[in-house]
């Protein structure tokens, strides 16, 4: 048996690609706008599977990806704000 992962779907594929993000650090505001973006795109690939489950009458499966789709758009909304208050030109923009 082997421990190697198969990444069959987008949702797999994103997941892996999260933890790699996880496991550097984020240095710059671009990081954070990526992160963001990231997450944005999990919820909505949650989205679509919560409503295709809801379609086939899998409530359990609906529910799963609608609780998904909520918590990357929790972490996205984090990150996004993140980028927007450690972007002093923002502050430039705001004042001038």
């Amino acid at each position: 048996m082997s421990n190697e992962q198969t990444l069959d779907t987008p949702l797999d594929q994103a997941t892996a690609l999260q933890d790699e993000f996880l496991d550097e650090e984020l240095d710059s505001i671009g990081d954070h706008h990526r992160m963001a973006a990231h997450h944005f795109s999990l919820a909505a690939e949650h989205h679509i599977a919560a409503a295709a489950a809801d379609d086939d009458g899998d409530d359990e499966s609906n529910a799963r990806h609608a609780y998904l789709a909520y918590r990357h758009q929790l972490n996205a909304v984090q990150y996004a704000e993140i980028a927007a208050l450690d972007n002093d030109c923002l502050d430039d923009a705001i004042e001038g």
